[in-house]
This record gives C-alpha cells, sequence and structure tokens, in this order.
C-alpha cells in the first residue's frame, strides 16, 4: 500500500483559522507512516466561489476552469481527511462548497473526519459523514475531535493532549486499509 495518495483537507479559510495547527499536527503524525504519502489540501489556496456550475456535479460536465483544477486536484488522491471546523451544529460553509462542486473524483475512495470545536465537532463530523455516503465516500469509524477547551490555551493556541495519538493511529490505519481496498473497486 506504500503507493497510497491520501489528503488532509484544510476545511476553513476563516481568519485566524485555529483548523490550520489541527491539520498540520495530523499531516505531522501522517508523515511517519510508510504504508502512504500524505499531502495537505489548504483550501485557501483553492479559491471557489460559491457553487457556480449550472450542471450537477454527478454529470461531470464542468464549466469552469476553477472546477476543472479542483477536479483534476481531488481526483489524483485515494482517500481524504477533512479537518472541520464546527459551525452553528454544522461544518465549514467552504468545506461544503467545495465538496459540492464535484462528485465522481470523490466516488469509491475513504475518508476520515478531524473536527474541533466547544463540543469537539462531532455534529460537523456528523454531517460530514451523511454528505460521504451520498457522494459513495466510504468513511471510517475512527474520527479525532479538539475540544477548544480543553485541546487549545485560550481557545486558539492548538496543544492537544496526548490521549489523542492513539486514536490517531487508529484512525491512520483504517483509512489507510480502507483506501487500498477500494482502489480495487476503482479498477
Amino acid at each position: 500500500m506504500s503507493n497510497l495518495k491520501l489528503a488532509v483537507i484544510l476545511g476553513s479559510t476563516r481568519p485566524g483559522r485555529n483548523g490550520e495547527a489541527v491539520a498540520q499536527w495530523v499531516l505531522a503524525r501522517a508523515k511517519e507512516r510508510a504504508n502512504a504519502d500524505y499531502e495537505l489540501i489548504d483550501l485557501l489556496d483553492h479559491p471557489l466561489p460559491h457553487l457556480d456550475e449550472a450542471v450537477p456535479a454527478s454529470r461531470g460536465l464542468y464549466a469552469g476552469e476553477h472546477t476543472k483544477a479542483w477536479a483534476a486536484r481531488i481526483k489524483e488522491f485515494d482517500g481524504y481527511i477533512f479537518v472541520t471546523p464546527e459551525y452553528n451544529h454544522s461544518t465549514s460553509g467552504v468545506l461544503k462548497n467545495a465538496i459540492d462542486y464535484l462528485y465522481a473524483e470523490w466516488n469509491n475512495k475513504a475518508a476520515a473526519f478531524v473536527s474541533y470545536g466547544s463540543l469537539g465537532g462531532t455534529r460537523a463530523i456528523e454531517h460530514l459523514r451523511a454528505i460521504s455516503s451520498e457522494l459513495q465516500l466510504a468513511h471510517v469509524r475512527q474520527q479525532l475531535s479538539f475540544s477548544l477547551l480543553t485541546d487549545f490555551e485560550n481557545y486558539s493556541v492548538f496543544k492537544p493532549s496526548a490521549t489523542h495519538d492513539s486514536a490517531a493511529s487508529v484512525l491512520f490505519d483504517q483509512l489507510e486499509s480502507w483506501a487500498g481496498a477500494l482502489t480495487a473497486v476503482r479498477s
């Protein structure tokens, strides 16, 4: 499975976002692993306007150059770790928008979720699980949820508890296993 290519998608573009530190923490632990290559995709680097494609993504008839570039970028990966804040009991609008732009590029791949928020961001993950199911994106059971109260100093400096390390290992194991298995489905 050493040729697996997995993306850590940073799902916030908000000024002063906490997600960058969370995504870098995830990426640092992922890079210690030998079974896959992990790469960060920061949505700040992919400025997508509010969904502006006239044809539903499931048809695959992308008109915008920004959509075509986004599709090419996402297509190259076997699976994804979505790093999401919890805003108003859900994921961020920018992440939902980026997901909605595409369809086939997500199909028959694996996904895992990392969240942060006042209650750990678990409600954002629940919404992402439902969205992923519709996109035929197989999501693993293990998730990571970081609390702004206990894993951040002053709600802004990321200082996660060491207890998250073992959960992260399980998340990576599950994601790599599923991503590897799904390569056969796609071929």
